[in-house]
């Protein structure tokens, strides 16, 4: 199994869900964050004869979600297809093992309580 913590634009949830949706994943936790990538979010500003990055973090959504590894590769191609515009900031995609799962409600354990 594995985690996918996808961190996207937020007009884009609603593709995302859709996505999720048509692979079967069976659940997902969203949040709303700020943050900021390679370029940081801004462009230079000069203090006092300085060159100072200014750092502004930009409003994200990171949904997680847990699913079987065979399923990682089409739903990545997926998420690759439908979300990126080819822009700076389109978000990020971090794939994790996950050892075990269990489901608080049952105690099924694995594949089960996905």
């Amino acid at each position: 199994m594995k985690k996918l913590e996808i961190i996207i634009r937020p007009e884009k949830l609603e593709n995302l869900k859709v996505i999720l949706n048509c692979c079967k994943v069976g659940g997902m936790t969203v949040m709303s964050v700020m943050g900021c990538g390679n370029q940081k979010g801004a462009a230079d500003i000069d203090l006092k004869g300085l060159k100072v990055l200014s750092m502004n973090l930009i409003p994200k959504i990171q949904a997680t979600v847990v699913v079987d590894d065979g399923d990682v590769e089409e739903l990545l191609s997926l998420l690759h297809e439908s979300i990126s515009s080819g822009k700076v900031g389109d978000g990020k995609v971090f794939v994790s093992p996950v050892d075990d799962i269990m489901r608080m409600r049952t105690g099924e354990r694995g594949k089960k309580a996905l």
